[in-house]
């Protein structure tokens, strides 16, 4: 069985027949790792070539023993890009309608702001120039550009600005067999001609409850019960719980959520 927590996870070994888009790639890392990465523990280490993803909490800091703490900011796991990632997404904020057929994707509203820094040992500041891919399936679980899909819907690009910040208006993903339901995304920080020095990919993850208001609801209730919740996903089961989506709102007016995150790359 795998430990979540170890710097080296077991791979994950997904049943015949199920494609799926991921596999988990890159590593957890250890608490002591992490001080290590910012300088805090006994020796300071280089950046790993991954780089480090990290979340920036509101207190500053993080609960811990010792003299040594992190600056408020939790290691986070890398997720494969799967078979669904199309490159030259198109860059705007609002994913849900086809740019080549203006069809909307129905479904429940969802406001996802992702706030990008720069971790370092006195804390995180923001980082503007990243280029911030999204893309999901719609609400019966179909992706759009692949597998024989047009379409461009609910797929996408921003650059952040100056406070770190890049906003999309999406729906709420939908499932489809042998995965929970989840988002992709990719992180690229830019120079100043415009080109990614490196790139950082892994998938975000839902609440079961909210899953299931939403699935509630048409269009999603004509696909029936989910049939993989997070316990039972492979990717999710490793390091799935470190981006647990914490969403506010309701399935009649829409959601929203923020994922705050660092990213040492480039």
């Amino acid at each position: 069985m795998n430990d979540p927590h170890s710097p080296h996870p077991a791979p994950v070994h997904l049943p015949p027949g199920e494609d799926h888009d991921d596999e988990m790639i890159g590593t957890l890392l250890s608490r002591r790792h992490a001080l290590r990465l910012l300088g805090l523990g006994g020796g300071a280490a280089a950046l790993t070539a991954g780089g480090v993803l990290a979340q920036r909490g509101a207190g500053g800091t993080s609960a811990g023993s010792g003299a040594a703490r992190l600056p408020g900011c939790v290691v986070r796991p890398a997720m494969t890009e799967g078979p669904y990632f199309v490159d030259g997404e198109p860059r705007r904020s609002d994913l849900r309608k086809d740019s080549q057929t203006g069809r909307l994707s129905p479904g429940v509203p969802l406001k996802l702001v992702f706030v990008t820094s720069r971790v370092a040992a006195g804390g995180c500041t923001p980082r503007a120039g990243v280029l911030v891919d999204v893309w999901h399936c719609d609400a019966l679980g179909t992706y759009s550009g692949v597998a024989g899909n047009s379409g461009d819907a609910l797929r996408g690009s921003q650059v952040t600005d100056a406070q770190g910040r890049a906003s999309f208006t999406t729906i709420y993903p939908g499932w489809y067999p042998g995965r929970a339901v989840h988002i992709h995304f990719k992180l690229r920080p830019l120079n100043a001609a415009g080109q990614a020095t490196g790139e950082f990919t892994s998938q975000l993850f839902f609440p079961e409850s909210v899953n299931a208001a939403v699935f509630a609801r048409a269009p999603y209730s004509q696909k029936g019960k989910a049939d993989t919740p997070n316990a039972q996903d492979a990717i999710y089961r490793n390091g799935g719980s470190q981006l647990l989506l914490s969403v506010k709102g309701d399935p009649v007016g829409g959601y929203t959520a923020t994922f705050d995150v660092g990213l040492n790359l480039g």
